[in-house]
């Protein structure tokens, strides 16, 4: 399975690729930071960060992309940006018919390193532990891209077969209700 980890954000934006499958090693294809420039208009760095992330739709060709949801702040300011990048790789996602999964900070965290408490420094540590790399990817933002990938390889195998049970089992019932 080929992952795009995508860890959104207006002004850096995380994406890595990973492949693998559960039981079997980790390998990083791809890892980087899209940043658009904060002197531009928003919708001239969405614009960016759209043909940016095209971009590696199309050499990198992934089965899935990993999205890290967007969770509360304080900085409202912060928020909106992450959220305004989500949203365009969603859509590029939808339009290239990749299936989405989105996964929390906290699954990120406990995935890759046993706890959903852990900070960046161990996040980082394990991801380069797992991929097998020599340096730690830089800036943080790669690195978590490459986290959710990881976290999606293991975790959302396991998410995926648990929808498809639910709705096949939705469906019988509605038959059954007929």
């Amino acid at each position: 399975m080929r992952v795009l980890g995508i860890d959104p954000g207006l002004t850096r934006c995380g994406i890595g690729v990973v492949d693998g499958a559960v039981g079997s090693p980790l390998s990083m294809a791809g890892v980087g930071v899209i940043v658009t420039p904060t002197d531009i208009a928003l919708e001239a760095r969405l614009l960016d960060l759209d043909r940016a992330i095209n971009e590696w739709v199309s050499i990198w060709s992934p089965d899935v992309i990993a999205i890290e949801r967007v969770f509360a702040q304080h900085n409202v300011r912060t928020v909106m940006g992450t959220g305004q990048a989500a949203g365009v790789a969603l859509l590029i996602a939808a339009k290239s018919g990749i299936p989405v999964m989105m996964h929390t900070p906290s699954e990120v965290k406990a995935a890759v390193t046993g706890s959903g408490r852990a900070n960046k420094a161990q996040v980082a540590s394990m991801v380069a532990k797992l991929l097998n790399l020599k340096e730690i990817p830089k800036p943080v933002d790669a690195t978590d891209a490459l986290a959710l990938a990881i976290c999606h390889i293991w975790r959302g195998g396991a998410s995926a077969k648990i929808s498809q049970a639910v709705a096949i089992e939705r469906s019988r019932l509605r038959k059954l209700r007929g």
